[in-house]
């Protein structure tokens, strides 16, 4: 068995060396590999990353049923940074394995859960006093073991699927991402609806919560679009519930393949997921104007990031409408509103949106460890919450570009 020691230094080692150590073909923009990269085994337990969502990281082997794994960030320094992990196990019937969770640049930050026989649990976990590793005790047998559940891009294929066939949308493909993967999207409502709604999620792979409320959210929407012919003909939505899949298949922890945060990219635009969204709003602006844009996240608390003293009166008076009080209405929702004037030129797509276009640009921030139900539970009825306020924003000037020196999306871009 490598002693404390030994193996302090060992990940000293694979500190040092990590960024300019490749043994993927999948390489990250700053050297760490993504997805697959050391298998590593004794003769009873094996550990893999060799698949979609898996964590770029390094092993060492402390013992026959003790590991080290060091996960470091796909750019240097992380922007708020979200150490992802994952990995699949398989281990002999001798007891649990150990291991070690290691990061590079960052804090624990996520409980392990454990995926087996389609069962999602929760691990014990042991956090270091300075919260840059942690240790988790694994049963014997096989699974995934992952910082939350992992939610792919078949998933939100299928989800698509769903959607559409139920909900008369749209199916889109807005572009592509850097390693060829769809900018996929849906639309509801009816081409020539004026007034346009766009819901964004996952532009951060980690945030899987933030999926637990789009979801439904998104459903109750398309639903009454579905079924009430003067709904869809005044609105329509444009969706793209993973705007990431390739930071998502790489187990990234902020950036796109690109080594970019795309929620600091809006108004610059260096990258294909954002620029693919602001193409189409462009090719469509003859037609349709924003009239609100939601984009889901996940943090350590429910909350929504809504403009400050800034908004317009019929921004406040849709505010007020939609979550002023509702706060502590949802038994397992509880939420918090904070407000936060536009930062311009900061490219996330909240200042971006509401620099552009003066609409309510809010940011859907799902706690952390939220349990999923009571998140769904409180989605679906804010979601019809939020169609009966968007009535306050049809007599605004809501959705006109504005002149603020910014690259926006109006015909001309």
């Amino acid at each position: 068995m490598r002693s404390p020691a030994s193996t302090v230094f060992a990940v000293s080692l694979l500190v040092t060396a990590l960024a300019g150590c490749v043994t993927s073909d999948r390489a990250g923009p700053s050297g760490v590999p993504a997805g697959s990269t050391d298998n590593c085994a004794t003769a009873q337990v094996k550990i893999f990353f060799d698949f979609s969502n898996a964590s770029p990281a390094r092993c060492v082997i402390d013992g026959m049923r003790e590991f080290t794994l060091v996960f470091g960030p796909e750019h240097i320094p992380p922007i708020n940074p979200s150490p992802w992990y994952a990995f699949r196990y398989e281990a002999s019937a001798d007891g649990p394995v150990t291991v070690r969770l290691a990061y590079l640049e960052a804090e624990h930050r996520y409980t392990p859960k454990l995926t087996r026989g389609g069962a999602i649990s929760i691990l014990p976990v042991s956090v270091a006093v300075d919260r840059r590793s942690a240790t988790v005790s694994v049963p014997a047998g096989s699974g995934i073991v992952s910082a939350q559940p992992i939610i792919d891009a078949r998933h939100y294929a299928e989800f698509a699927n769903r959607m559409t066939r139920e909900f008369g949308g749209k199916r889109l493909d807005l572009g592509y991402s850097l390693d060829g993967n769809p900018i996929q999207a849906m639309r509801f409502g009816e081409d020539q609806a004026p007034q346009l709604i766009v819901i964004l999620g996952r532009q951060h792979p980690p945030e899987v919560t933030g999926s637990y409320a789009l979801e439904p959210f998104l459903e109750e929407l398309a639903r009454a679009l579905n079924r009430n012919p003067q709904l869809r003909a005044r609105y329509q939505i444009l969706a793209v519930p993973l705007l990431n899949p390739d930071g998502v298949d790489h187990g990234h922890w902020r950036a796109n393949r690109g080594g970019v945060d795309l929620n600091r990219d809006w108004g610059p635009f260096t990258q294909p997921e954002t620029r693919a969204v602001r193409d189409w709003m462009a090719s469509h602006a003859a037609l349709t104007r924003p009239l609100a844009m939601i984009d889901f996240h996940s943090t350590g608390q429910n909350l929504f990031y809504v403009q400050g003293d800034e908004a317009s009166d019929a921004n406040t008076r849709f505010l007020d409408a939609w979550l002023t009080g509702k706060e502590q209405v949802f038994e397992d929702y509880a939420f918090t509103i904070q407000k936060r004037n536009a930062n311009p030129g900061s490219g996330t797509s909240k200042n971006w949106f509401f620099q552009c276009f003066a609409i309510p640009a809010y940011t859907y921030e799902v706690g952390d460890d939220a349990e999923q139900s009571g998140t769904e539970t409180a989605a679906r009825i804010l979601a019809r919450d939020f169609l009966t306020a968007l009535p306050e924003l049809d007599r605004s000037d809501a959705g006109t570009p504005k002149a603020t020196g910014q690259t926006c999306t109006n015909g001309v871009v």
